[in-house]
């Protein structure tokens, strides 16, 4: 009986110990663990259910101006739902549905859309070629010379091509919700064909 006793108390200890742990700090953990992984890609795979509508059951979007999450850094989509739960990025719609969703939640949709493989969309060759070099002297430095993204910046390989062009003239041209500097001042310089040669280059990348 004392063995049993024990044993919840340390349970106990432990889910209140894990609970004050940052939510970057328990995604590593879960990764650092296949097993505990698998579970929380699978309870993932639930919890998304809701975000099926847009973003796809398997985080291709549905529509062109809907990002795909398939392949996403889990630490960065982890940022951007806490940044959609506390109001810093402005959607009425995202904002409602996240702010329901438990740490653990958002923990694991994060890792299930960063194990979801991407589809890459077949683009122009002609328009692939100039697009890769544009990509290589403005953004590569920051989301990686495979545009699979970071904990800070996201992946942009395979993005569908209406959302990668709306995306880059917004924010060159100031007209989005979201502001960046970084992204203002890398874009400044685009003109328009140079943007659908970068969004033909990053949809075909695995």
């Amino acid at each position: 009986m004392r063995g049993y006793v024990l044993a919840a108390v340390l349970s106990l200890t432990s889910s209140a110990v894990l609970a004050q742990t940052p939510l970057p700090e328990r995604l590593k953990a879960l990764q650092s663990d296949p097993a505990t992984l698998k579970l929380a890609v699978d309870a993932g795979k639930k919890a998304t259910f809701f975000c099926a509508n847009c973003h796809g059951e398997d985080g291709v979007s549905k529509t062109p101006d809907v990002p795909n999450l398939a392949g996403q850094n889990p630490g960065y989509l982890l940022e951007q739902v806490r940044k959609f739960g506390s109001g810093e990025r402005k959607d009425a719609f995202m904002q409602g549905l996240i702010k329901v969703l438990k740490d653990e939640e958002r923990l694991q949709i994060a890792l299930y859309y960063a194990n979801v493989s991407v589809r890459p969309t077949p683009s122009d060759a002609a328009q692939t070629v100039k697009g890769k070099v544009v990509f290589a002297k403005l953004c590569a430095r920051c989301h990686g010379e495979q545009a699979h993204g970071s904990e800070v910046y996201p992946r942009l390989a395979g993005q569908k091509l209406p959302y990668l062009q709306t995306s880059i003239t917004r924010y060159r041209d100031n007209t989005g919700i979201r502001n960046n500097q970084l992204m203002t001042i890398a874009t400044a310089s685009l003109k328009n064909d140079d943007i659908t040669a970068v969004a033909h280059y990053l949809t075909q990348l695995p």
